[in-house]
């Protein structure tokens, strides 16, 4: 499902956009003896070494200045005694100009993927398959077509004005459908981004996500520390039993088994060869403790620090349980409810608290960058003044103020990639909705397509018996955002930030000291022991929480945070890539582990 993004404009705008495209890609003739007549990556790269620092202005401390005035303003002119040269501002900013240039170009360069759907729009003409929430709907939650209609109108117009338009059922707003329509003037464009077909919802793979988030919803206040291979907890005993029964469960498992110590953990979903979809497992997911070590180190900034306990939910906070509760949040109302919270912060320890975690959030990946250099991770071996007698890196390139910037860049960018996903691909439904296809089903005896495994599940039975429903039992009173499920929003971010860090910093590191919160007080840490640690599987680690703890929350498919974390670790590549040409320093290329576990050098 494919949108022209420049459908509602003129040709003769099209064509003037061309026209000037076009200009851009002409080469300058002032420039050929710095860049040549046919510019490209390779050779504008080969010849970036022609402006070395010796060429440029180290500062102006001390520097004469020259008698041009304009206005009120002095030209500063830093003379170089030797060479009797002054600083060639024009030089400068026409590198500026040509960087900026092939950077558009390679990226130009980058060919459009197939967007294939799992069909699902088309299939159902009552739209049950497709996001709908904060539109009117009848009083099976099914929704207006009227409604429907003026929303797709808009994503296909994208005129301004038919957004305006779109017909809601309450008051809630949708969340940017516009923002990813805006042109980044740095990294890939969305629409160069591949993600896999999300699971159809008819799907043996849809049912077994679903009845993973049935048990999320129904161990939410068993301790992490019960996750592990020696447990005795009933429950999560339960939930490995009846996860090993489904035929299409995708979640991360040992000697083809899912076991308590992979319950729950995190995957990360790549497009396979055509159609299909391959399934990872980041290294040092598996590994150690369920949380990773940056959600439970102190944050040190500056003069100040970050504790990481942090406000947790008290058990029983469970919200869309009363069938006229969900339908009031399908059209957009408000439940009236909100979370009780624990009076007394402390760590994360329970799968409840990393559902309010991922939540709220907090200073997480810049949190994470000032962890990694007070516990003394050494910088990306690539680093060009890791080894430099005479120079440090700063704000400005190299060190952890020019990662930061990227950071909070980088979380922009990764939001405008999956929202385009969300809203101009595949407006796939929330686990919420799908959860009220399933009360239908047995309460109102409306045969929607839902494959039998989520009916024979364990979850479902134990769901009904503890919560006295067959919805899906919600950690957020107000359920899910109102944007669709696919691809995750939070989960694109960790995978744009996760692997910026991974660029950055040495990544085979071993992290000193590390702790599991106490068992017995969890306002306390304990020593960890058992295998080492290392900082890119402790990263990957975060990436995987903070996505999987949006499912914790019941509004997130497991396959909509795993294919976000590649399509954020793909923006996080283009920024870097368009980085790096701009470089002076000599310089070959960011070095990192991805999340399958390939090394790759941008």
């Amino acid at each position: 499902m494919q949108v022209d993004p420049n459908s509602h404009e003129g040709s003769e705008q099209a064509a003037q956009a061309n026209s000037e495209i076009n200009k851009l890609k002409q080469p300058r003739v002032a420039s050929k003896r710095f860049f040549g007549s046919h510019a490209s990556r390779r050779s504008f790269l080969g010849r970036a070494g022609l402006f070395s620092a010796a060429s440029v202005v180290a500062g102006v401390l001390g520097s004469p200045f020259s008698s041009k005035k304009g206005g009120d303003v002095v030209q500063a002119q830093y003379i170089n005694r030797r060479y009797n040269r002054a600083f060639d501002y024009n030089r400068f900013v026409d590198k500026a100009y040509r960087v900026r240039v092939e950077a558009a170009r390679v990226e130009r360069s980058i060919p459009i993927p197939p967007h294939p759907t799992n069909g699902d729009e088309e299939r159902y003409p009552n739209k049950i398959g497709s996001d709908s929430r904060g539109l009117p709907h009848n009083e099976l939650g099914e929704v207006k077509l009227e409604a429907y209609n003026s929303l797709t109108k808009a994503l296909t117009t994208q005129n301004p004005n038919d957004y305006e338009n779109i017909i809601l059922g309450g008051g809630r707003k949708l969340v940017n459908p516009q923002g990813p329509l805006a042109i980044s003037l740095e990294g890939i464009n969305a629409a160069q981004i591949a993600v896999p077909p999300p699971p159809a919802l008819a799907s043996a793979e849809r049912a077994a996500e679903a009845v993973e988030l049935y048990w999320q919803a129904l161990l939410r206040d068993v301790p992490l520390s019960k996750l592990q291979n020696n447990t005795d907890n009933p429950k999560v005993l339960a939930a490995v039993e009846d996860l090993n029964k489904l035929s299409a469960f995708r979640g991360p498992k040992q000697n083809g088994r899912v076991t308590p110590q992979t319950l729950f953990r995190g995957s990360v979903n790549y497009v396979g060869s055509g159609s299909s979809t391959r399934y990872v497992i980041p290294p040092g997911v598996l590994d150690g403790p369920y949380i990773s070590q940056f959600l439970l180190l102190t944050i040190p900034w500056g003069t100040q620090s970050v504790s990481p306990l942090i406000r947790t939910a008290l058990p029983g906070n469970d919200f869309l349980v009363n069938f006229q509760e969900w339908l009031t949040i399908q059209n957009g109302g408000s439940s009236g409810k909100s979370i009780k919270y624990d009076p007394k912060n402390r760590y994360i320890v329970t799968v409840r608290d990393l559902g309010e975690y991922a939540h709220i959030g907090g200073p997480t990946y810049l949190g994470a960058s000032l962890i990694l250099g007070s516990i003394g991770t050494p910088l990306n071996p690539g680093n060009p003044y890791v080894n430099s007698r005479t120079q440090s890196g700063s704000a400005a390139t190299f060190a952890v103020g020019h990662l930061q910037a990227l950071l909070n860049l980088g979380t922009s960018r990764a939001i405008r990639a999956s929202y385009w996903q969300k809203y101009y691909v595949h407006r796939i439904l929330r686990p919420e909705a799908f959860g009220g296809l399933v009360y239908n089903n047995i309460v109102n005896k409306i045969q929607y397509p839902i494959n039998s495994e989520v009916f024979n599940s364990q979850a479902l039975a134990q769901t009904f018996s503890t919560f006295n429903t067959y919805l899906l039992p919600q950690a957020y009173p107000e359920g899910a955002p109102t944007h669709s499920s696919y691809t995750g929003g939070a989960a694109a971010t960790a995978g744009v930030n996760v692997t910026l860090l991974k660029a950055f910093f040495d990544e085979n590191f071993v992290i000193p000291s590390p702790v599991v919160p106490d068992p017995n007080d969890p306002t306390k840490v304990i020593s960890y022991s058992g295998p080492p640690l290392t900082v890119g599987g402790e990263l990957n680690k975060l990436a995987t929480n903070y996505a999987i703890g949006r499912g914790h929350g019941g509004i997130h498919w497991r396959s909509d945070g795993s294919a976000a974390l590649a399509l954020g670790e793909e923006v996080a590549i283009s920024l870097l890539r368009d980085e790096r040409l701009g470089y002076n320093e000599i310089f070959n290329g960011f070095t990192f582990t991805k999340f399958d576990g390939t090394k790759v050098t941008v």
